[in-house]
């Protein structure tokens, strides 16, 4: 008898979660998706430059074992083991693995909706571009957000000759060390990007054509494009499931909801222990299997085993001839050491291109990779955490 396995979400943790349940002949897997066609979120601001088009075909990352279903879930019955779709049709299960992802969370800053574009989706990105090449080229276009996706924003408009302002409300690259940092700033100067960082330097409201910080200065701003934060969807919540502050899927440390044990998640919409790791493709192609192999542990009548998961660092691009690679801790934690220049801008297509090998790779060989990077210190950030946690009411 066949086990029926539905994935929500074809993302990066999404697609390694369903690849690698196909380990076992008796498993049948279906991936639900929006789209039908993998988003390499990692290069979208490259989409917006007009130098990559950010999407591959299913047919080279999905497993051929693996259903593909084109649709969006509204709603997920846990005690019927079953999930709704937009379509009105409905799909049962016996396990789900949750993989909705992330997008831009919505902004609060007065104005924003109306007249700032996100970039966090295909559709964001799709939608903003033709709003770049609408503008006349000497026209001022303004980046909010100092994050990864607005560094590299903001530098892909620059390099393709567009006069871009970087407001960063804060420090320039947070997640960087100060000397990664330096060097982000040195590229972003020589391309021509007036970064704004440091005290007042807040947006406070977008208007059509300016924005407003919080020390009161106003700046011209044909295009805005707005980076700053990141949501997750809200299903789980609306399927009655806990979550946590942002909307993420409560979960132990073998990534099972704390509802239901036939209901496992990983990627960004994962928050295991509450204590979720850090959103990006780097820790959801290790989520993602690692999900799986919960599934397939529960199936075989076996105990989960505990996630593992680590950190290299953080790649930024800076534009098509820079880029950094900023090294880390396991534990996600910046260190003094890091590539730059024309080495950092090859790294960093080394690695989006070896991303989309490795969904390949699992979807022909499943299982082959056993064994995952680990943090050493997370056992000590749960202890700390569960001794500063406030009992419930």
């Amino acid at each position: 008898m066949s086990t029926e396995v539905l994935v929500i979400g074809g993302g990066y943790a999404g697609v390694m979660a369903a690849n690698r349940l196909t380990l076992r002949d008796d498993v049948t897997v279906t991936l639900i998706n929006p789209r039908p066609d993998f988003v390499e979120r990692i290069r979208l601001h490259q989409l917006v430059g007009g130098s990559h088009a950010a999407v591959v075909p299913y047919r080279k990352v999905l497993a051929e074992r693996v259903r593909l279903v084109v649709g969006t879930v509204t709603g997920i019955d846990a005690a019927g083991r079953g999930v709704r779709l937009a379509t009105g049709d409905t799909l049962g299960y016996d396990y789900l693995v949750y993989a909705v992802g992330s997008g831009s969370a919505d902004p609060d800053v007065p104005g924003a909706a109306e007249f700032a574009h996100p970039i966090a989706t295909l559709e964001d990105a799709r939608r903003l571009r033709p709003v770049v090449d609408a503008a006349p080229p000497a026209a001022p276009v303004t980046v909010v957000g100092a994050g990864p996706a607005g560094i590299e924003t903001a530098a892909e408009l620059a390099e393709a000759g567009r006069a871009v302002t970087l407001v960063c409300g804060g420090v320039l690259g947070p997640y960087l060390h100060p000397r990664g940092r330096l060097s982000v700033a040195r590229r972003l100067a020589r391309l021509g990007v007036n970064v704004l960082e440091g005290p007042g330097t807040r947006v406070t409201a977008v208007g059509r054509d300016a924005v407003r910080l919080d020390d009161g200065r106003e700046l011209p701003s044909e295009v805005t494009v707005w980076t700053a934060g990141f949501g997750v969807p809200d299903l789980a919540a609306r399927s009655g499931l806990s979550t946590d502050a942002l909307g993420r899927l409560r979960t132990d440390e073998t990534l099972t909801s704390v509802d239901d044990e036939r209901i496992v998640a990983a990627g960004d919409s994962a928050a295991p222990s509450d204590l979720p790791y850090r959103m990006g493709c780097q820790s959801a192609v290790q989520l993602g299997p690692q999900a799986a192999r919960t599934v397939l542990s529960r199936i075989a009548g076996e105990r989960p085993a505990d996630v593992e998961v680590g950190f290299a660092g953080q790649c930024i691009s800076l534009g098509r001839r820079a880029g950094i690679f900023q090294f880390a801790r396991k534990d996600d934690t910046a260190i003094s050491l890091w590539i730059g220049g024309f080495l950092g801008a090859r790294l960093k297509e080394i690695i989006c291109r070896s991303t989309v090998w490795q969904l390949g790779y699992e979807a022909r060989k499943p299982g082959v990779r056993t064994w995952w990077s680990k943090d050493a210190k997370r056992r000590q950030k749960l202890t700390e955490a569960q001794a500063t946690a406030v009992p419930a009411a």
